[in-house]
């Protein structure tokens, strides 16, 4: 708990202080984002992401060869891309002693390999690759390359295939190469974050900017949960996604409406009339005592327990939708 924290910028002193009642991997982001606490504070709570709670408990685990799990990815949420995408989101500093030992164990030594999906081995082509060169699917591609982004490893090769991978309405489809012609969310959110992961890192390479706007107007278009055909709200899309509207945390490969906009808020993007009902639907999700709740959680066996129960109030919606609104409202 942070002692004598900061009051807030937004009228929210008991949630705050519920929220700040919690694990560093949140305290430093409420500090940063609801508060008007000094940078120093922010700093000081950030760094014990390394050291105390969920942050420390994930690098524990972390196995000789590198990987978390003993493989680059699996659909059990607790592999080694499902873990740096959590250290991403918790906000480990990249520049910490322990990011820099844990990353630099993933760089050096985890593979790609084949997986096998419905009894087929799938993957030839990328088996073996590093695990920062990143494998085909421009889903895994841009969690992967979010994270890798973030914590300043080499992320051409998957620039490379996301990149080349746009389709003509601005967005991205792992179901591409099977001849889908129209984007997914589900997708364009992953692919998205490392684009934008990568310019935030202080990248600067040809055509990723404007990659990335082309996948922003894809989603604003949309008023991020529509359908452009018939300004309908979308309920379940091709893939059989969990419905938009209900936030989850954390995503993985999912999008929904507070992902959508949790992402433009970090992207600076100037709100307008677009986002306007994904703003009210966040609005509705508030209980009478202003917390926000976890609606859906996805299936699998997560490296740690972040004590969030579906249909109870959730801290991590609860951060990231009052920091939307904050931007929002301005």
């Amino acid at each position: 708990m942070v002692e004598n924290p900061p009051k807030s910028a937004t009228g929210h002193q008991p949630v705050l202080d519920w929220l700040l009642d919690s694990d560093p991997a949140i305290r430093w982001q409420v500090l940063r984002d609801l508060t008007d606490a000094p940078d120093a504070v922010v700093a000081a709570e950030r760094a014990k992401v390394a050291t105390e709670g969920w942050g420390a408990q994930l690098l524990a685990q972390q196995g000789a060869d590198g990987s978390w799990a003993g493989v680059a990815f699996n659909q059990e949420l607790n592999s080694t891309m499902h873990v740096l995408s959590l250290l991403r989101e918790f906000g480990l500093d990249p520049a910490s002693a322990a990011a820099r030992r844990a990353v630099g164990l993933v760089r050096d030594h985890v593979r790609w390999r084949g997986w096998d999906w419905d009894g087929r081995w799938q993957g030839i082509e990328f088996m073996g690759n590093p695990f920062f060169a990143g494998e085909v699917e421009p889903c895994i591609n841009g969690q992967v390359g979010a994270s890798g982004a973030y914590f300043g490893q080499d992320i051409e090769r998957i620039l490379d295939y996301l990149l080349a991978e746009q389709l003509p309405d601005g967005g991205w489809n792992c179901e591409a190469e099977n001849g889908s012609t129209r984007s997914s969310f589900n997708t364009t959110i992953c692919v998205l974050e490392a684009l934008l992961a990568y310019e935030l890192a202080g990248g600067n390479r040809s055509g990723v900017t404007e990659a990335r706007l082309g996948g922003e107007e894809y989603l604003l278009a949309r008023q991020l949960f529509k359908r452009r055909s018939t300004g309908e709200v979308i309920r379940q899309d091709r893939e059989g996604s969990t419905d938009f509207t209900r936030f989850a945390f954390p995503t993985w490969w999912h999008y929904d409406v507070l992902r959508g906009l949790d992402y433009l808020r970090q992207a600076k993007v100037t709100p307008d009339a677009r986002l306007a009902d994904a703003i009210a639907l966040v609005k509705s999700k508030r209980d009478e005592n202003g917390r926000f709740p976890l609606e859906a959680f996805y299936p699998g066996t997560m490296a740690i327990d972040l004590n969030e129960r579906e249909g109870e109030p959730s801290r991590w919606n609860t951060l990231r939708a009052l920091r939307v609104l904050r931007w929002y409202f301005g």
